[in-house]
């Protein structure tokens, strides 16, 4: 069995800081897990937060977790220059499971990809790269480095061409890389639905997993003696060895046949497995197992582990971390261990900050859930900026920002989403008026797969009258807008992260985004809550702002007005033409005098007709005028992370980059 102590200890020689390319797989995540024991300097670098559900189990701290689309060579060389990494591991693929099947994304991501990064290694110095015992296709029988390639589908191609390439890479441009070929790694945090995990979790309940003929083999590799082959490979390293490929494997012969009555007999299973209840698959060889010999020679490695007791350590780890109740839901719906970023709008809100932080805390711990809070000070006149510093001084997982001016509260929020890390955002007032109490039930209907979860409210703790006026107005402005925007939403909602980056992409500087949230679609849905009053202070809105609010909402997201100009123009065309006949034969059939009182009217009437529609259009023009200067929604002075306060505008950019990496 692996010395573990030994294992921390090679991992502590290794040049950093340290990339993980595909961190959020099996391999990767068991490769972050046991750096992660000695050292911090560890990158695990994903392309998509939801589907790192490894990750948010073992708690990897979302600095550490980088985004990066290795088929993008800039999102490639981005990574890169922020962090100068030394060494390199690369276990991102696709296509080794049949429900990876689109051909082309195969071989961008195995080739392309590859490309991209080593293009990036000029200073790295080690490049460690995740082949495949399936480059060998047909040619599956204890081959040596050098045996033919006989790869027999696209998967198998696209990782012997990886392989040619980083042959190319180390020859010719003097790249210090590796390729491993892995053959059937197992254990910890492998996906539920692979051969060892099924059939734990079948040996536990005493039973077996469908099976297919008895003679198909393996060569298993536990998981640990796979990490310490990477590492290993990393400290062996040199100019002789670069660019060559390696097996990585036991060297021994398993059928499905001998793992069955090792199961059967190390786990004391009574019942007798079904043999051909499930169809072979094309991958099924009867001999697929390694030659180790080079291995074992130039990278000082060995699988140490027998597969007797990478079992019971497999087994033992099930119960554990009780699989079935944790790693299970986790694969199947990654939202269950979902991150939430609060976004707090605060302007005059010094009071209500800490008891909102308190509340939210508590929330978030009470229902498990791994949190990030943003307080987005809009200029607030008051204290607000160093009542946020003291609470994110004590707690890592809260930002503050403060803004050059009061750029009002749709600005607040965008700030707050642009460099929020969340897996989903709430955006909420900071006057306490939404209810972080609320939020568990927007989190119950984002899990059932809805991208917006916004907040309904079904009563105001306010009166009557101003009641009345509110839901007057919504229904109102629901009529006159050219799109479906829901009665009584306010900006207190849960948005999926694509949600928020579409959100974040708009261009327009004029921002309601009640509406724009309304207009990008997605699939939403409400959850009724009471609004209460604000709990310290006054409103900063009145009747002028309120009006202000309608107003931005309307011409917004409506030409019903425009519209009802042109139909006012016709109806007054009409009115006027058939006065003029009534003018006519009152004069000449019934001698009525002209009236001044009659003209005085009709100017007024005309003249005011005139001064609404220049307004309205003034009101049109406003905003396209505003949107042709394309100034900033809004401008940072600081912002406060982990104690730090960052003031220039470039540390301010470089570390909105640094924290969108699950973007």
């Amino acid at each position: 069995m692996i010395n573990y102590t030994d294992l921390q200890a090679k991992i502590k020689k290794l040049e950093g800081p340290i990339f993980v390319f595909g961190a959020s797989g099996f391999i990767g995540a068991n490769i972050i897990r046991d750096a992660f024991t000695v050292r911090d300097d560890v990158y695990a670098i994903t392309h998509d937060a939801n589907s790192a559900w490894r990750l948010k189990l073992l708690n990897v701290p979302t600095r550490n977790i980088v985004h990066c689309d290795i088929t993008s060579s800039i999102s490639v060389k981005n990574i890169f220059n922020v962090y100068n990494p030394k060494t390199v591991f690369n276990l991102a693929a696709y296509g080794a499971y049949s429900k990876q099947s689109v051909t082309k994304l195969i071989y961008e991501t195995n080739v392309n990809g590859t490309v991209n990064i080593l293009d990036c290694c000029e200073n790295v110095k080690a490049y460690i790269h995740a082949g495949s015992s399936s480059e060998y296709g047909t040619n599956s029988a204890a081959p040596n480095e050098t045996d033919d390639l006989e790869p027999n589908s696209h998967y198998a191609a696209s990782k012997v061409s990886a392989s040619y390439i980083i042959q190319y890479y180390a020859k010719f441009k003097n790249i210090f890389a590796l390729n491993l070929r892995l053959y059937s790694v197992y254990g910890f945090w492998e996906e539920p639905d692979r051969l060892i995990p099924v059939m734990i979790e079948k040996a536990r309940a005493g039973g077996y997993p469908n099976l297919v003929e008895k003679e198909i083999s393996r060569d298993f590799v536990y998981v640990t003696d796979c990490v310490e082959a990477f590492v290993d490979a990393a400290l062996n390293i040199n100019t002789e060895i670069r660019g060559n490929s390696y097996n990585i494997c036991s060297g021994q012969k398993t059928t499905l046949g001998q793992l069955v009555d090792l199961v059967r007999s190390e786990f004391k299973i009574k019942a007798e497995p079904q043999w051909g209840n499930m169809q072979n698959r094309n991958w099924d060889l009867k001999d697929w197992y390694g030659n180790p010999t080079n291995t074992n020679r130039d990278l000082k490695w060995v699988a140490k582990t027998p597969l007797v007791e990478g079992l019971r350590a497999t087994y033992n780890w099930h119960e554990e971390v009780k699989y079935v109740d944790t790693v299970m839901p986790a694969f199947k719906n990654p939202k269950l261990n979902a991150k939430i970023s609060a976004i707090i709008a605060c302007y005059k809100d010094n009071q209500a900050i800490p008891v909102m932080y308190e509340r939210l805390v508590k929330m978030f711990n009470e229902n498990k859930l791994r949190y990030e809070i943003i307080f987005v000070n809009d200029c607030s006149p008051d204290d607000s900026e160093q009542v946020i510093a003291k609470i994110a001084a004590q707690d890592n997982n809260v930002i503050g920002i403060t803004h050059s001016r009061n750029f009002g509260s749709q600005s607040a929020f965008l700030s707050g989403m642009e460099i929020s890390t969340g897996d989903a955002v709430v955006l909420m007032d900071g006057d306490l008026q939404d209810p972080p109490e609320i939020i568990p039930g927007f989190y119950e209907k984002w899990k059932e797969g809805w991208d917006v979860v916004y907040g309904r409210r079904v009563k105001r703790e306010m009166s009557f009258f101003m009641n009345l006026v509110y839901k007057g107005f919504y229904r109102i402005f629901s009529k006159l807008s050219y799109i479906k925007i829901p009665n009584d939403a306010g900006d207190f909602s849960m948005i999926d992260k694509k949600v928020v980056r579409e959100l974040i992409n708009l261009p327009e500087t004029e921002i309601f985004l009640r509406g724009l949230r309304a207009w990008v679609g997605f699939k939403q849905i409400g959850v009724d809550y009471v609004r209460p009053e604000r709990m310290f202070g006054k409103s900063t809105n009145n009747w002028r702002r309120n009006i202000g609010w309608a107003k931005k909402a309307i011409f917004s997201f409506s030409f019903v007005p425009l519209e009802m100009l042109s139909y006012l123009g016709f109806i007054l065309t009409g009115v006027s033409f058939l006065a003029i006949i009534a003018q006519i034969i009152a004069r000449f059939v019934f001698h009525v005098p002209q009236g001044l009182t009659t003209i005085i009217v009709l100017i007024l009437f005309f003249g005011g007709i005139q001064l609404l529609a220049v307004s309205i259009l003034g009101e049109y023009l406003s905003k396209i005028f505003e949107e042709t200067k394309n100034r900033p929604k809004f401008i940072r002075r600081s912002v406060i992370f982990k104690g730090k306060q960052l003031n220039t505008a470039r540390e301010i950019e470089n570390f909105k980059k640094d924290n969108q990496t699950v973007k």
